[in-house]
């Protein structure tokens, strides 16, 4: 159980456990059937160091930002470690980005350091160089000979004795990023005591054991991954699995390999298993298929009050087999879980902990302790967050503000977007829900113009826009979620759509060329930002006085006058 009341900061906390933990495996990392790497917890302190030698030698100060940008591998938790112990602030970066999306997260962030691997760093260096000129780029992995530019090897990085530099509570920890570069880049800043906070919390509520495995298969810079593929598991003595391809049949090996016994997931990778396993039912023969279903549903009353790890193994011990036959529970957040798909799971005996959070807030706000499990409910708030709904309507539907030891000090170098968000230390979360009897959250929208992937990635609007700008024949436009719009009570098969407004006496022909410099756009674009349809509109857009669009007015302009029927393919 962790107690960190007294820890200053993250790094103070994981550096007392590669000394607690010394002899154990903190990190395996596994490259398809093979594993190419491995680091007991007195190794990774010392690989650490050397990074935190060779950053102090290239002049890093306490507060300095170091940036990594790379997939799940060990070098990642190497490398933001050693930061961390130089008193870095971290700024994780996702790896799916673009290459002109990540520059500019570079160029808003500022940081002194960028730690990122060879073929990302290819991609980058063709950018222009402005982000880059004063940032000390180490690239992992490079080839032999190859031509790496500005940047250096992180394999031949050598540098001075590490100089350990404790940081405060209130001091920045992490700049997360909960948005893409179209719009304005939203960098949420995080301090150390919103992280052990939060920490504190989900390790006392779903403890680890030393000696534990923990699965990491979402991108480390995940804010759920971050906390729990991270943080929790080498405070608590427990090994990190990385595994560089998602592809079933290889998770599927490493999770029997390794007795992975903890895992977080997204939706879409959940549903994929979920539908694996069902595959593999339906081709039973009726005798045996009769005999499982008999078993789950002798599983589903045993464990109807709370999960029993070793019965469930048992009694369905061909279907745990399948993942390793010591899975405890999955954690599943970052966007909508389907009651299904959860409660399937839950019925062999590995429950799904449905969380709720938002970048701003940490990992999780609520989350389902599984005493009961249920699966139709974000759960209850976590130990220190309030939770309100405020302008409730007939029904109690209400938008959730929150507050508690984990919200971020604000949005960096924003601060009228920051007095938007967090209003007098509640932070305004955007999301609609209901509370029941129990005090279990209920989504059933949102109130922003924002849509979650099921890859659990936040897709703003704002962001996709500047794909379509300097359209011809165009006048104005504005992209919207269609549930902001329309809502529809639901959080699954959510779209966005463009608002256009074509130039005033635009012929037919020349609104069928903007539609189809529209299309060709469209298509360019990453499959989770691309548009699903279009409304046509012919008024003139409210603006504010710096002819910013305003967003709601025109919301409410288009739901008081067209519906859902409006929307035409693109």
């Amino acid at each position: 159980m962790l107690d960190l009341g007294r820890i200053p900061c993250l790094g103070a906390a994981l550096r007392d456990a590669t000394i607690s933990f010394k002899m154990r495996d903190a990190l395996i990392e596994v490259d398809r059937h093979r594993e190419s790497g491995r680091h007991t917890y007195a190794e990774l302190r010392a690989a650490a160091d050397q990074f935190t030698g060779a950053l102090q030698a290239h002049g890093f100060k306490p507060g300095d930002r170091c940036a990594v940008l790379m997939q799940n591998q060990s070098k990642w938790i190497v490398g933001a470690l050693g930061a961390m112990w130089a008193g870095a602030v971290l700024v994780p970066l996702d790896y799916k980005l673009t290459a002109p999306e990540q520059a500019a997260l570079v160029a808003h962030a500022k940081p002194r350091v960028l730690l990122t691997e060879w073929p990302t760093w290819e991609k980058l260096a063709l950018e222009p160089q402005t982000p880059f000129e004063r940032v000390l780029v180490v690239v992992t992995e490079a080839p032999e000979g190859a031509n790496l530019g500005r940047a250096v090897r992180f394999e031949s990085l050598r540098g001075q004795a590490a100089v350990y530099c404790e940081r405060a509570p209130a001091d920045l920890a992490c700049i997360v990023y909960s948005s893409g570069t179209g719009g304005t880049p939203k960098g949420c800043m995080l301090s150390h005591a919103n992280y052990l906070a939060q920490a504190e919390v989900l390790g006392r509520m779903y403890p680890m054991k030393e000696g534990e495995r923990y699965f990491s298969v979402l991108p480390t810079n995940h804010a759920i991954d971050f906390m729990c593929g991270f943080l929790i598991p080498l405070m608590m003595g427990a090994t990190v699995v990385h595994q560089r391809t998602l592809r079933p049949a290889y998770l599927s090996a490493t999770m029997q390999r390794y007795g992975i016994t903890h895992m977080a997931l997204v939706p879409t990778i959940l549903k994929t298993l979920e539908g694996r396993i069902r595959d593999r039912l339906d081709e039973l023969p009726k005798w045996q298929r009769l005999l499982i279903d008999n078993l789950i549903d002798l599983n589903n009353f045993a464990t109807r009050r709370e999960p029993n790890h070793k019965l469930s193994s048992r009694l369905l011990r061909p279907i745990h087999e399948q993942f390793g036959g010591k899975l405890k529970f999955v954690f599943c957040g970052g966007a909508f879980v389907e009651r299904r798909s959860a409660e399937f799971f839950n019925s062999l005996g590995i429950p799904v902990a449905i969380g709720y959070g938002l970048t701003e807030a940490g990992t999780v706000l609520t989350v389902n302790d599984l005493k009961p499990f249920r699966g139709d409910s974000v759960g209850t708030p976590v130990p220190g967050v309030e939770l309100e709904l405020r302008d409730q309507n007939e029904a109690g539907v209400g938008e959730v503000w929150v507050r508690g030891p984990t919200i971020m000090q604000g949005y960096l170098d924003e601060p009228e977007l920051t007095r938007e968000a967090i209003v007098d230390g509640w932070l305004r979360t955007g999301d609609l829900g209901l509370l029941d009897a129990a005090g279990h959250l209920k989504l059933v929208g949102r109130a922003r113009n924002m849509i979650v992937t099921e890859g659990g990635k936040n897709v703003y609007p704002e962001d996709i826009e500047a794909a379509f700008a300097g359209l011809e024949h165009c006048e104005e436009f504005s992209v919207f979620a269609a549930n902001y719009l329309w809502p529809t009570g639901k959080l699954t098969d959510e779209q966005l759509l463009i608002v256009v407004r074509p130039k005033p006496g635009s012929s037919d022909q020349q609104v069928e060329t903007l539609l189809a410099e529209l299309r060709a756009r469209n298509r360019r674009l990453a499959d989770y930002k691309r548009l699903t349809g279009f409304v046509l509109w012919e008024r003139e857009f409210t603006r504010t006085a710096s002819q910013k669009i305003k967003r709601e007015l025109l919301a409410r302009d288009l739901r008081a006058q067209l519906d859902r029927a409006s929307i035409r393919a693109l």
